[in-house]
Order: C-alpha cells, then sequence, then structure tokens
C-alpha cells in the first residue's frame, strides 16, 4: 500500500474556508433533512411534506458559508428543534395517508437523536470560536463514550442494514467490527489535544465507515506522549486509486471510484483533518490501495509549556 506525505492543497475561499470550520453541522444538518424527507415519504408519500423543517434546514445550511452568520444560527439550535417537532406533531395528526407507526416512531426518534448530536456540535464551535487554538484536557473514558455514540447513531440510522461491534467474536456476515483505541504515554486518564481535532477524528472514523461495506472493518487509534499527538485510522473499504491519492485532500473532492457511495457529507472531511494538522504544525500522510482499503496517519506535536499540561 502506498503511501504519500500531504504538504499542501490549493487555498480555499473564505466561503469554502466557513464551511470546512462547520463540517460537522454541515454533515449533521444533512442527515437531518434526509430524516425528515423519509417521514414525509412515509406519511404524505411527499419528501417535502414537513416542507416548513425542510425549509428550515436549507436556511441553516445556506448561512454556513458565512462565518458570522454560522456562529448566530449555532446559538440557536434549540428554536429550529422546536420548529421541525411544531410541524411534525401537527401533521402527523391527521397525515394524508396512514404510516406504519412503528416507523413513525423510530423515524421521530431518529430526529431526537440527530438534533442531540446536532446541539452538541453546535456548541463544540462556540466554545472553540472563543479560543480557536487552545489545547484541552479529555478524560480518556468520556471521550470514548462520546465516539460510541457517534457509532450507535450510525448504527441506528442505518434501519437494520448493518450492526457495529468492538468484539470481533460478536460480527458477522454484515456487520462493522470496529478497533478503538485511546491512550496516553503516562498511563493517565486524560490526554491533551485541541479541541477541534475531536471533529477531525469524528470526521475520519466516518469516512472510514462510509467508505467500507458492511462486512468490514475499522482500526482507529489515538496516543499522546509528551512530544506529540498521534492519531491513525484505517479501513478495509475499497481505497482510492493511486494516482489521485494527494487530489482526494483538496476541498470537494473525491475519488473517482466512489460515485455510487450515498453520502451526507460535502467532500471535505480529508480537507479539514490536513487543514487543521497543519494549523498545529503537524504532518499528514495517506496511503490506499484499491480493494484493500485506506490509511490516514496524523502527528502534531504538543505545544510549549503552557499551551498543553
Amino acid at each position: 500500500m502506498k503511501e504519500i506525505e500531504i504538504t499542501e492543497i490549493p487555498p480555499l475561499t473564505p466561503g469554502e474556508q466557513s464551511l470546512l470550520d462547520m463540517h460537522s453541522v454541515v454533515n449533521v444538518l444533512n442527515v437531518l433533512r434526509c430524516e425528515l424527507t423519509v417521514l414525509g415519504l412515509m406519511a404524505a408519500d411527499n419528501e417535502d411534506y414537513f416542507h416548513e423543517g425542510v425549509a428550515v434546514c436549507e436556511a441553516l445550511l445556506g448561512s454556513l458559508h458565512d462565518p458570522a452568520a454560522a456562529l448566530r444560527e449555532a446559538a440557536h439550535i434549540d428554536e429550529f428543534e422546536r420548529t421541525v417537532f411544531a410541524e411534525l406533531t401537527a401533521k402527523l395528526r391527521t397525515p394524508p395517508r396512514t404510516p406504519d407507526p412503528k416507523e413513525v416512531t423510530e423515524g421521530i426518534e431518529n430526529l431526537r437523536t440527530v438534533f442531540a448530536i446536532l446541539k452538541v456540535r453546535a456548541q463544540e464551535i462556540l466554545a472553540r470560536a472563543a479560543a480557536p487554538d487552545r489545547w484541552e484536557a479529555f478524560d480518556l473514558g468520556q471521550l470514548r463514550s462520546s465516539f460510541l455514540e457517534v457509532f450507535a447513531a450510525i448504527e441506528k440510522n442505518s434501519r437494520g442494514r448493518y450492526r457495529i461491534f468492538y468484539n470481533a467474536a460478536r460480527k458477522e456476515t454484515q456487520d462493522y467490527y470496529v478497533d478503538f483505541k485511546l491512550e496516553a504515554a503516562d498511563g493517565g486518564p486524560t490526554l491533551w489535544m485541541p479541541p477541534v481535532f475531536h471533529d477531525t477524528m469524528r470526521d475520519l472514523v466516518a469516512n472510514a465507515r462510509k467508505y467500507t461495506t458492511p462486512g468490514g472493518s475499522i482500526t482507529a487509534a489515538l496516543y499522546e506522549d509528551e512530544r506529540e499527538l498521534r492519531f491513525v485510522v484505517s479501513d478495509t473499504g475499497r481505497g482510492i486509486p493511486e494516482p489521485e491519492l494527494a487530489q482526494v485532500v483538496q476541498f470537494g473532492k473525491r475519488a473517482s471510484n466512489v460515485g455510487d457511495v450515498r453520502t451526507m457529507g460535502g467532500g471535505f472531511g480529508l480537507t479539514k483533518a490536513f487543514l487543521v494538522t497543519k494549523r498545529f504544525g503537524g504532518r499528514f500522510w495517506i496511503a490506499s490501495e484499491l480493494g484493500l482499503g485506506t490509511r490516514i496517519r496524523i502527528a502534531i506535536p504538543r505545544p510549549a509549556v503552557g499551551g498543553g499540561r
């Protein structure tokens, strides 16, 4: 598997940079819009049946091109949630068709899960805006739990198409096996990293799942010592054509062999991971082979005393 180090990409426009900063919110809003569409099809055979919620979702997505507008909207997610559920409650009282009650209940629960994630992402973005370059202590147990919640939401949104296990002995043909490890060299309960790197890890793990068909495996590991923070994520997915390895890190670029993959992202998860890595003085490598999978490696130097521990 050929590995190359990415050292630069074409510069971004201000609008692209804003979308990059809001990447985790973009993904969640796209999932939210999809859930509303599915509910509309169930209740009225009309993907725009819950048009008020969809319209607000579209407006939020549009605002993310403007950093100031995006931060304003991030502070008002509760209002968006009230609008969506008010419309759902009103229209589901007498829908044009009679949907399966179980499917409606599952759809509404999915929406509640997505909103819970959206609120967390919005609060993270608001906190980072106040101190974008800080490093922070993360409790390893809580950090692991946050990733398990992400995987649980991914599994739930699959509507039974697959399960995600962390024990290879439980995995069956259509399930994913995830090997996820977090470790500090001193053996302590915490490690230090920039909060925005938490986003980066989530994005890369979600990408690995997205481009790996059910039945595959994903490995993700984070390690911190007194010198640097290291992260690696690898998968057994379809891989990237060798001539495109550097290209896929550019904004909005995807490999030529993934056009059939349904995605809720904006095509800039790798761009964000690279730029976050460079922003903190780190190095970024990508390796891939068709049919075997992809591996991303990142190393970020620890800041001088006072910037971390």
